[in-house]
């Protein structure tokens, strides 16, 4: 087995990014510090075709050396928005059909592997801040809160980790 070149993976120009069809998921970052983790979200973004990634409160915003650096041009690719709050976001959010969806611990939450979303269906995801997570006034004016299953002895994972997991498993099914 031979690994690849660059060259051989056939990936999307800029400008090719910009006109195809996007995964109809937006992602939310609700007030996160860390502007390598904004960067790797954007990362993320790109290899899923996200449709875009809104920035709230607190979060940095590109252009950013330190967004960068994590980010690697995607910044230049993936479509953002920023919001002074996350409600601001969610109810942008709501006006434009999308179900607004937290990722959080919380009571009666979706685990995330039980969540069956439509083909297509216009789906926002909310990741929060690195020590506080989703602010509940947030968790309150979204339509649900999907948690993603853990067994280990942590509480959370890294926000970066997190928006890892929750996109690959959305595009499996909302593709």
């Amino acid at each position: 087995m031979r690994k690849l070149l660059n060259v051989e993976l056939e990936r999307k120009s800029v400008s090719e990014f910009k006109g195809a069809t996007k995964t109809p998921v937006i992602i939310v970052l609700d007030n996160v510090r860390s502007l390598n983790n904004v960067g790797s979200v954007f990362r993320t973004a790109d290899a899923f075709l996200v449709e875009s990634v809104y920035l709230c409160g607190i979060t940095g915003c590109p252009p950013n050396k330190e967004i960068q650096k994590t980010a690697l041009g995607s910044t230049e690719s993936v479509s953002w928005k920023y919001f002074k709050t996350t409600l601001d976001a969610v109810n942008d959010l709501k006006e434009n059909n999308f179900n607004v969806y937290a990722i959080e611990q919380a009571e009666s939450a979706i685990m995330l592997n039980n969540f069956m979303p439509g083909k297509r269906q216009k789906l926002a995801v909310i990741f929060g801040n690195e020590v506080k997570g989703v602010q509940q006034e947030v968790i309150d004016a979204c339509t649900d809160v999907i948690e993603i299953p853990q067994v280990g002895t942590k509480h959370s994972l890294n926000i970066a980790v997190s928006v890892g997991i929750v996109m690959w498993d959305l595009f499996q099914k909302v593709v």
